[in-house]
């Protein structure tokens, strides 16, 4: 049974031998189901049309290329002729893979939950032809199970009260839409009137809160299973560098979590990289696809403690070194291209690994005491197999455990570990590997951009933030695309494209997520080079977003890219405010729009953030959990943001200034640092010839001066109010942290 997880049309390339209308789509999740004898299609109005005319019911399944339980559903009863032919001949069939399409996802897991209070991957939702949903669940499976009915039973019944029951069916659809209009209109933001003054007595209430449901036992909030906290670490971490009098519990609730995750199983201790959830409370067992949006999340969470400085719970080095293999393995393992200078990052790896034809969870990364004695010999082997956890019962299945050691290592052991490690990883790589989903997604590269950054200034390791500019300038050349209708490249508006294979745009346009996210890592890329094309990029995609999810001063996740969708959701955009496996778009883009704000002055952007934020006061309290990047973004307008200007030549004093900020640890401080560019960007950003224009400064270093001497300086403000300008990077850590005691 699954776990629940709380454009220019481009080229096609046929699939060898498809059997329906998948064949040519580019979704590797899709082309999965391209050989099945279901007659599926891809969702469109011409599936939908083609349901009307034929006067069935729509039979939608959404999953994604690296789900465990959508290949079990697949191979079980989509493979299955007579279940085909059953379902082909009482309905139309749709396939989606929900990172490409967010937007149905977001809706028909609403509607699944609903009525069946239960989500996850795969989703089996049942629609009318306008869309309305009126059954759903999630796995099915062959043959009955206790408490769950077959997937052949489902499509009789359904079949049959369609058929039946057909008046009774649509007014539950009717009713079901009515229902989803009333909780868009319950999250709706206006955008256009004086937000409410945030009281920080709120941010103080969601440590509490989250105090009571952590594990402090096994680290992170919850029971079985067990997902990473990302969004939440992020503001704990950041109420933890503010004095108060529930940091220190926000910093060792942040420290034990980050600790337990990175000695566990969900962490792949051969190379890098975390699973997307553990099955087990202890993290023992893990889920083992691995997305890049978990990974950016961590690998910035991790880089964020050890710009805390502290041995808390988790020692800053050894958070280092997580920190750097998960850098290591986004680039190694999905960089599309050169890892050096990857030409955008790719979504995932599968859970499955397929050995002899036959897809076996997680097989590439289980041992046997046999087959690690086959590697390091019977000595090294006993010790590692002791330390590692792995014992002569598989505690995933018959083929073995995850190396994990489920506490920090002793010297003796880190040295024994640090030994084996290379061989372990030769050995492992030379066994089949899970398959990649190549596809591209804007949003999750722009939160890698961001992850990978900040990494390279805290962690000292330049090719980091170069690999991060090359996925930028990937970004800008593939995903930002003339707007329909708009005459050609180098005219009229520009759009964000969400998802890119092979090096092009296709689908539709990027939701508020996919606008948010970039524009986040465009302006962290920004802090870190003080290259201002980044500052200017993530300007152009914060004013698009104004315009294109603004709609009569309400903003909305998305823009009508379905007219089912929409029918779905009663007629009314959308705004869901509650983080899921990455941060909510809603919260995204307040932080997005408080930092813009502190950078450019524009009050207009900082009461907008402060809407958005207005969804907060009834969920702190309630539901911290699935508010965390609502809850960071709180804290750094409750911290100000504090906005940094480092004025003067470019040089080693400059550059020693611009790293004591990048150190700091201060909640959503903004920095920026004259470049010396000139007023002229430079042409090697990768940017189409007809993007690069002049760049004029940005605005937090208007009338910034060196200091009388020519020496560079740094201007401090908070809320409109700078302190003298500061020429050391001993006084400004001094004054850096005076600003976290007040």
């Amino acid at each position: 049974m699954p776990a629940p997880e709380p454009a220019d049309p481009g080229t096609t390339r046929e699939w060898p031998g498809a059997s329906n209308a998948l064949g040519s789509e580019p979704s590797a999740y899709l082309r999965q189901h391209a050989h099945n004898p279901v007659h599926w299609r891809p969702f469109g109005d011409e599936a939908f049309a083609f349901a009307a005319a034929r006067d069935v019911p729509v039979f939608l399944s959404i999953g994604y290329a690296a789900c465990h339980w959508c290949h079990v559903m697949a191979h079980e009863s989509f493979e299955d002729q007579d279940t085909a032919d059953y379902l082909n001949a009482h309905f139309v069939a749709i396939k989606v893979d929900r990172e490409e399409r967010p937007d149905v996802d977001s809706i028909y897991m609403a509607a699944t939950q609903a009525i069946s209070g239960e989500g996850g991957w795969p989703m089996s939702v049942f629609l009318t032809p306008e869309g309305l949903a009126f059954h759903a669940g999630t796995y099915f499976p062959p043959a009955p199970q206790p408490g769950r009915p077959s997937f052949r039973q489902v499509l009789e019944a359904v079949h049959e009260a369609w058929l039946q029951r057909r008046d009774a069916v649509e007014q539950n659809a009717r009713g079901l839409a009515a229902g989803m209009a009333d909780a868009q209109l319950a999250t709706a933001v206006s955008l256009d009137r004086p937000p409410e003054i945030l009281d920080r007595s709120l941010l103080s209430e969601a440590v509490r809160v989250l105090a009571r449901s952590e594990d402090a036992d096994g680290g992170g909030f919850g029971g079985a299973p067990k997902f990473p906290p990302s969004a939440v670490l992020e503001f704990l971490i950041r109420h933890a560098a503010v004095a108060s009098d529930t940091s220190d519990a926000a910093r060792d609730m942040a420290g034990r979590t980050l600790a337990a995750m990175a000695r566990s199983a969900l962490c792949d201790q051969l190379d890098g990289g975390f699973a997307r959830y553990s099955v087990t409370a202890d993290w023992s067992v893990p889920h083992f696809e691995k997305m890049l949006y978990d990974n950016a999340q961590l690998l910035r969470a991790y880089v964020h403690w050890v710009r805390l400085r502290g041995d808390w719970a988790m020692p800053a080095g050894e958070a280092a070194t997580v920190a750097s293999q998960v850098a290591d393995w986004m680039l190694d393992s999905l960089g599309v291209g050169d890892p050096a200078a990857p030409g955008g990052l790719a979504s995932s790896l599968d859970a499955d690994t397929v050995v002899d034809g036959v897809h076996h969870e997680g097989a590439s990364y289980l041992w046997t005491p046999e087959s690690l004695e086959a590697v390091l010999g019977p000595g090294d082997a006993a010790a590692v197999a002791r330390l590692m956890n792995v014992g002569a019962s598989g505690t995933v299945s018959a083929l073995g455990s995850p190396l994990h050691p489920g506490r920090q290592l002793t010297g003796a052991e880190s040295r024994l570990w640090n030994r084996v490690r290379p061989a372990l990883r030769a050995a492992r790589s030379a066994r089949p590997q899970p398959a990649r989903d190549d596809k591209v997604v804007a949003g999750w590269n722009g939160l890698a951009i961001a992850a990978l950054a900040e990494s390279g200034a805290v962690l000292d390791r330049p090719e980091l933030i170069a690999a991060a500019e090359s996925v930028a300038a990937y970004l800008v050349r593939v995903h930002w695309r003339p707007a329909s209708g708009s005459g050609g490249s180098g005219s009229g508006a520009q759009v964000l494209i969400r998802v890119s294979h092979d090096g092009v745009a296709r689908g539709i346009s990027g939701l508020l997520e996919d606008y948010a996210f970039c524009a986040e890592g465009f302006l962290a890329l920004y802090a870190v080079t003080g290259h201002r094309r980044w500052y200017r990029f993530a300007e152009e995609l914060i004013r698009g977003a104004c315009v294109r999810f603004v709609v009569d001063g309400t903003l909305s996740d998305s823009v009508g890219e379905s007219a089912q969708v929409f029918n779905a959701q009663g007629q009314h955009p959308g705004l869901d405010p509650f983080d899921n496996a990455a941060p909510s778009g809603a919260a995204a883009f307040a932080g997005v729009l408080l930092s813009y704000a502190a950078y450019s002055g524009s009050h207009e952007h900082r009461v907008m953030a402060g809407n958005i934020l207005s969804l907060l006061p009834p969920i702190a309290g309630r539901a911290p959990r699935v508010a965390g990047w609502l809850l960071a973004t709180a804290q750094a307008a409750v911290a100000g943001p504090v906005e940094a200007a480092v004025s003067g030549p470019v040089g080693p004093i400059q550059r020693e200034l611009h790293r004591a900020l990048l150190a700091s640890p201060s909640p959503g401080m903004v920095v920026a640092v004259q470049s010396g560019e000139a007023g002229q960007e430079a042409a090697d950003d990768g940017a189409r010839p007809e993007t690069r224009v002049m760049q004029p400064e940005v605005p937090l270093l208007e009338a910034r001066t060196a200091a009388a001497d020519g020496s560079p300086q740094v201007y401090l403000c908070r809320g409109m109010v700078c302190a003298l300008p500061l020429g050391s990077a001993e006084e400004l850590g001094q004054h850096l942290a005076a600003m976290t005691e007040n």
